[in-house]
């Protein structure tokens, strides 16, 4: 019995790529900010792409607090996000279409998000990479770092806790 021949890489990148647009531009607040998605492999880096309307003190100038924040929550959820749909997309069960379509589809939601501020977020664009520490079915516990310029001075880091998306009709 001879084994079915793999999809190409490129195959494989592009649908990858594809599920995790539509995973950002589903959410229109993600588009306002201009935050965008770097996927290497299974690894993905928030992008916060700067822009002036970013600025909460124009005097230092230092990105906004509540920018930052929604920053690394966003980052935390698409992560969670990522993370359990991937054997799905991976399988070709879920396509990108069916993330912007289908009410079946859900993001995991914040029980508590904590963020530290540990310096001033530069006029720049800043990067954030999220850590899951626990998901299960109904709960994860996610760690996101942000920094700009140098990966090990970070400018912010966040603890959250998410409610994960339960089954309705399909499996999610």
């Amino acid at each position: 019995m001879a084994r079915a021949r793999p999809e190409p890489m490129q195959v494989v990148k592009q649908r990858r790529d594809a599920a995790l647009r539509a995973l950002v531009e589903g959410v229109p607040y993600i588009r306002f900010l201009n935050i965008s998605f770097d996927r290497r492999g299974d690894e993905l880096t928030g992008v916060l792409n700067f822009d002036e309307k970013l600025i909460g003190n124009p005097l230092l100038p230092a990105l906004h607090g509540g920018v930052t924040a929604a920053f690394l929550e966003v980052t935390a959820v698409i992560t969670l996000s990522w993370e359990h749909m991937f054997p799905r997309i991976e399988s070709g069960e879920i396509e990108a279409e069916d993330i912007l379509r289908d009410e079946n589809i859900r993001f995991p939601k914040t029980i508590d998000f904590t963020v530290d501020y540990l310096r001033s977020g530069l006029p720049r664009d800043a990067y954030a990479r999220a850590f899951v520490n626990r998901s299960g079915r109904r709960y994860a516990s996610v760690r996101v770092e942000a920094w700009q310029d140098n990966h090990a001075k970070l400018f912010a880091q966040g603890t959250g806790h998410f409610l994960m998306p339960q089954a309705s009709g399909r499996s999610t």
